[in-house]
């Protein structure tokens, strides 16, 4: 079931696991785990579905724009209870876009 697939993602791209770890009695994961909060079927496409997936930020270091892709995209693409699975769209909080850095000799500098 889509409701299943959903839940299943953001568990796996956020605090799931499918092996035992020491440290899951040491914090609450509850706080740091991913959310499927809306699921929308494709138009003209049978089971195929549209999931909205939110995360935590407390979930990602500030700044770093390699530990929150890491995150959400690590391990989730190799998640074999889904035949398929595509990111089509990513909304970063303007709090979040605000720990980044940016480049260290400038915007363009680097356009160059």
């Amino acid at each position: 079931p889509p409701e299943e697939a959903g839940a299943a993602v953001a568990a796996e791209s956020s605090t799931g696991t499918w092996t035992t770890v020491w440290t899951d009695g040491l914090t609450s994961l509850d706080r740091y785990k991913g959310r499927c909060y809306n699921i929308e079927p494709v138009a003209g496409e049978e089971n195929q579905y549209i999931c909205y997936v939110a995360y935590p930020l407390d979930l990602f270091e500030e700044g770093s724009v390699t530990n929150m892709f890491t995150s959400i995209v690590g391990n989730v693409f190799g998640f074999k209870a889904l035949r398929a699975l595509r990111l089509e769209d990513l909304r970063i909080p303007t709090a979040y876009t605000k720990t980044f850095q940016g480049p260290p000799h400038g915007i363009q500098v680097e356009r160059d």
